[in-house]
């Protein structure tokens, strides 16, 4: 026989009045309407008998609802059936809860605290960097330089201290371009032990690593305007193939890094939509990026697919099996940039020598990057062109604007800054930067 008095539709309309009221739903379950000074709210309450005591107890907060709470009054009754006191039932359970949670966290504590720098970088490994192609290089320079140091403590020990003991005997044996690269990668382990809460907190995070392992020298290089007209001039008499001048000017022109262009295919080149897109297994960050093409930079391409030599490839190595090796562009730019003459390289040794010094590929992609700013592009569209992994944390979990538009505008006015120095020669006027 049904115990309830109230229905769902009654129990919907019932409102406030200048009174608190309980209302009965029978088997001991009480509706508590508050009154409208009090703001009107609903809740619940369950009455018994145990042991010859008449109890009243408030059903939780989660009960919110008239079937809730009808299925919490069976639970009750069920359990006073088995002479079982529902209210002391509802500490224990809460305690028995509790109880499960401290000791959850007492064996996470005690799992982290057996827990090696070794240990970590070996799960490190076999869960992140087996798919990197320098896994055995960075195997080496860990075992070498980082486990003598941090191996054997354990890592919720491990402080900005033993850090920088690291970094610090590196910069003592002058090799400052390694302790970037190593603090760098420690970095990426630590993050990797906070996001499985192996610990709570990176002891890199508040290094900087530039005032930990000095500012590199090696990349800062921005080749001048002058210095584009001349690299204009000079570069037919370099030797080069044809291909290799255009993925000189298409990395100046689209800003892409040397190891996305060497890995190029031609799918991903869209000459309608003028779009140059690299994909993720590419991108030196893991995130796709489409550039968009000016009429200079299409250029470059369109003369690349009148000479192609693959159906697949942009630039294809020399025994037409895959894409060229990532440090081929670099090495032919490096023997053009050399005075002394080497047995076996190019007779062409110093066709590329510039005013401002040495310059690699990588020093295009920076001077791109420069001269788009000096034509008043907003650095947050260069930071897009680029596509560089935002730092600020704020920014990385709040802003995906993508500035398409923004981007487009930014490549089309330095294709066209580039097209009018690689055709008029010393004949153009300067710009003035904007700010």
């Amino acid at each position: 026989m049904a115990i309830n008095k109230i229905t769902t539709l009654e129990f919907k309309n019932l409102q406030a009045t200048d009174k608190t009221r309980n209302i009965s739903d029978g088997g001991g379950l009480i509706i508590r309407v508050r009154s409208k000074r009090e703001g009107g709210a609903i809740s619940f309450m369950f009455d018994y008998r145990f042991e010859g005591k008449q109890i009243r107890m408030t059903l939780d907060e989660e009960v919110d609802s008239l079937k809730k709470a009808r299925d919490k009054r069976a639970e009750y009754k069920e359990l006073l059936e088995q002479g079982k006191d529902p209210r002391l039932e509802r500490l224990l359970k809460a305690e028995r809860k509790r109880a499960a949670q401290l000791a959850e966290q007492a064996e996470l504590a005690r799992l982290q605290s057996l827990i090696s720098v070794t240990g970590l970088f070996e799960r490190w490994v076999s869960t992140d960097l087996q798919q990197r192609k320098d896994l055995s290089e960075i195997r080496r320079m860990f075992e070498k330089d980082v486990l003598p140091i941090l191996g054997s403590l354990t890592v919720a020990d491990v402080r900005k201290g033993h850090i920088t003991e690291v970094t610090d005997k590196l910069k003592q044996r002058g090799v400052n371009h390694l302790a970037r690269n190593l603090l760098k990668l420690m970095r990426q382990m630590f993050r990797f032990a906070v996001d499985r809460d192996i610990i709570e907190f990176d002891p890199t995070a508040s290094l900087s690593v530039t005032k930990t392992t000095a500012r590199s020298t090696e990349r800062e290089r921005v080749l001048s305007e002058d210095e584009i007209r001349l690299l204009n001039i000079k570069m037919p008499d370099a030797g080069f193939m044809p291909s290799t001048e255009c993925a000189i000017w298409i990395m100046l022109s689209s800003c892409c890094r040397v190891g996305e262009l060497s890995k190029a295919q031609w799918k991903h080149i869209d000459f309608t939509a003028k779009t140059f897109f690299i994909p993720t297994e590419s991108s030196k960050n893991g995130k796709a990026h489409t550039i968009y093409l000016s009429d200079f930079a299409l250029m470059q391409f369109q003369r690349l697919a009148e000479i192609r030599e693959s159906q697949t490839w942009l630039f294809m190595n020399r025994y037409k099996t895959s894409h060229v090796c990532d440090k081929s562009l670099s090495k032919q730019i490096d023997g053009r940039q050399n005075p002394v003459i080497h047995q076996g390289r190019t007779a062409n040794n110093s066709a590329l020598l510039l005013p401002g010094g040495k310059w690699t590929p990588h020093d295009l992609r920076r001077t791109g990057a420069t001269m788009m700013g000096n034509l008043g592009v907003h650095g947050d569209v260069i930071e897009k062109c680029l596509n560089h992994s935002q730092e600020n944390k704020l920014k990385r979990v709040y802003q995906h604007q993508k500035l398409e538009q923004e981007q487009a505008h930014a490549w089309r006015l330095l294709g066209d800054r580039l097209a009018l120095l690689a055709a008029n020669g010393t004949n153009v006027i300067a710009f003035n930067k904007r700010g």
